[in-house]
């Protein structure tokens, strides 16, 4: 059995950071149903290499993330691999809720008016994450949107699933290199709900079992397999994947 390292339950519509390690994986266990995680990730030691999501999709020919599913960087690295999914849908391509978005969709309370009840979007969230590192608006990517998912219609045009996620559904993902973790729990931007949904989400930290030779994210697409490569060479010494 893993070794649980940590473990919290952040509120919805808030915020958090932290640096995950090589080795160790992250889940996040949705407590209520319907929950939205807006994740970003970056180098901690060189925040320039962050998550690419058209590669990370091309690459795996894919739409959307599950089990078995890699998370690469835009320097052909795996930040971390999907090894335990209970929804079988997260959301790659729905963004993040601004602020003027929010204010469309509901009023808004400010932190005078309601103090930890306000109404945060996820672009601030991820802004105000984003500075505790010396980054800011100019290093935000494409961002990942867990538990959530949008369908598409033969026109092409895409809509909001509501309840994607079920009440102690659970994404794991097991980091493969050190790798820095923005994330918020406020709502998805194209989540119709008529009040502001507050989904509390559990995260945990645990040491993750050694890669096998059959491991399913490895095996799941030749691709990961060469992306593995690169993180063999990086953590090797060779900071790029081009140097040996």
């Amino acid at each position: 059995m893993a070794e649980l390292i940590y473990e919290d339950v952040i509120p919805g519509g808030a915020h958090w950071s932290l640096e995950v390690p090589r080795g160790v994986s992250l889940s996040f266990v949705d407590e209520s149903g319907g929950a939205n995680v807006g994740m970003l990730m970056y180098n901690p030691r060189n925040p320039l290499e962050r998550y690419n999501a058209p590669d990370t999709l091309k690459c795996q020919h894919t739409f959307k993330l599950t089990h078995g599913n890699c998370l690469y960087s835009d320097m052909g690295r795996i930040f971390c691999s999907i090894v335990e999914d209970t929804v079988g849908w997260h959301d790659t391509v729905g963004g993040v809720l601004s602020k003027e978005k929010l204010r469309e969709k509901w009023p808004e309370c400010t932190y005078q008016q309601a103090r930890n009840e306000w109404t945060q979007s996820g672009l601030d969230s991820f802004l105000v994450e984003l500075a505790k590192y010396g980054l800011g608006r100019k290093d935000l990517a494409a961002n990942l949107n867990l538990f959530s998912k949008l369908a598409v219609d033969e026109g092409g045009d895409l809509s909001f699933v509501e309840n994607n996620s079920k009440a102690g559904d659970r994404i794991t993902l097991r980091f493969e290199m050190d790798t820095l973790v923005i994330f918020h729990t406020c709502p998805h931007p194209m989540n119709p709900a008529p009040e502001y949904p507050r989904k509390p989400v559990r995260y945990q930290l645990w040491k993750a079992d050694p890669m096998t030779d059959d491991d399913e994210c490895l095996n799941s697409r030749i691709e990961n397999r060469r992306g593995f490569q690169n993180n063999a060479l990086y953590h090797a010494g060779c900071g790029e994947t081009h140097c040996c």
